[in-house]
């Protein structure tokens, strides 16, 4: 086993809770052992779904695979399969369509943003700039595509839905709230399109290419739905720490880019009533207005600390968790069991995460 599928094996044991004595019975150790030997599978087949004939789409499309990351979707799919016969053919194809697809959303949202590093290495754009980016994250939507076309056409409808909703909801955050719009839940909603329809997509998948019941699917997609919103409130907050060892960002990196992260829009809205308030936001706007790619103005990464320390970051993560908690709540149609003991254990590690 790789170093890189070790860290993952043990990330995931972590965050789902597999070695807790929550999963100390025979029957649940064999779900963990599924879950975890499926992982494997999946990352390796992932290797031959990223190999391109030409040769730069080949180191390209690798890139991002190659750095690394958590695969949290191709988990929610492995791990929702338990619902049914567990995992099959049909099940390791979707979960790689899902992984892939994140993948190329990846090196578009990263053009999107300008941002210069990505999961500890420099962007792909910034290596081979913005055109080979975005074509790479093309090839990689077809790829995808392709992988789901060959499981049918339900599976085909959802994911090009998916693909609908990933791309409106990027639209929206770059054009930003209407003026008839209230900004927090103008932004909550692009979470749930950028972010929380791809975690769902993976959930989703697992339940109908194993068999499930069909009345497991809404429960499902609700839960990825809600834990995707989760998800991404608490990088809002981690992107304010500038974890790099963990996120390969520097702190701030969103707000440098434009990204208005809920601390901001809640400092924003704070702001007619509060004055110490509107000062930290007027410090910030300034610095990130001083800020140039070459240049990050001196006084950024202090009014980025005092914005982490500042109460509206207590209130995002408040709000992740109540999501966190939604998207429990949403699983109480499903047996008990290792799965909803995953899920639920998988909700709480989300909100507790730091990188």
């Amino acid at each position: 086993m790789s170093p890189n599928a070790l860290q993952r094996r043990k990330t995931l044991s972590a965050s789902l809770g597999l070695g807790e004595k929550l999963f100390a019975s025979s029957e649940e150790r064999q779900f963990a052992t599924a879950i975890e030997e499926g992982l494997e599978i999946v990352e390796q087949r992932l290797v031959g779904q990223v190999r391109f004939a030409d040769a730069i789409a080949d180191v390209s499309g690798r890139y991002l695979l190659d750095a690394g990351g958590k695969r949290v979707r191709p988990v929610l799919t492995l791990l929702t399969a338990q619902l049914g016969t567990g995992t099959n053919d049909s099940v390791l194809a979707a979960a790689q369509a899902v992984e892939i697809t994140h993948l190329a959303s990846l090196y578009h949202d990263d053009v999107m943003d300008e941002a210069e590093m990505r999961r500890g290495v420099p962007s792909a754009q910034t290596v081979w700039g913005n055109s080979v980016a975005i074509l790479t994250g093309d090839l990689l939507f077809a790829r995808a595509a392709k992988l789901i076309a060959g499981l049918g056409s339900v599976g085909l409808e959802l994911h090009a839905e998916t693909f609908e909703r990933l791309c409106l909801g990027q639209l929206h955050e770059t054009i930003g709230p209407q003026d008839d719009e209230d900004p927090i839940e103008h932004y909550l909603s692009v979470l749930s399109d950028k972010t929380g329809s791809l975690i769902a997509l993976a959930g989703l998948v697992g339940v109908i290419y194993s068999g499930a019941p069909e009345e497991y699917r809404e429960p499902i997609r609700l839960f990825g739905e809600r834990i995707g919103v989760a998800f991404q409130l608490v990088d809002d907050v981690i992107d304010l720490s500038g974890a790099v060892e963990t996120t390969g960002k520097a702190a701030g990196t969103d707000l440098r880019a434009g990204v208005p992260t809920l601390p901001v829009l809640y400092l924003r809205k704070r702001a007619p009533m509060d004055a110490d308030a509107a000062a930290l936001l007027a410090r910030l706007e300034r610095a990130i207005e001083a800020s140039t790619d070459e240049h990050v103005d001196a006084d950024f990464a202090p009014a980025v600390a005092e914005l982490r320390a500042h109460t509206v970051t207590d209130d995002t993560i408040a709000e992740a968790r109540r999501w966190a908690d939604r998207a429990v709540d949403g699983l109480q149609p499903l047996p008990d069991g290792p799965v909803k003991k995953a899920l639920t254990r998988f909700a709480q590690a989300i909100v507790e995460r730091s990188g």
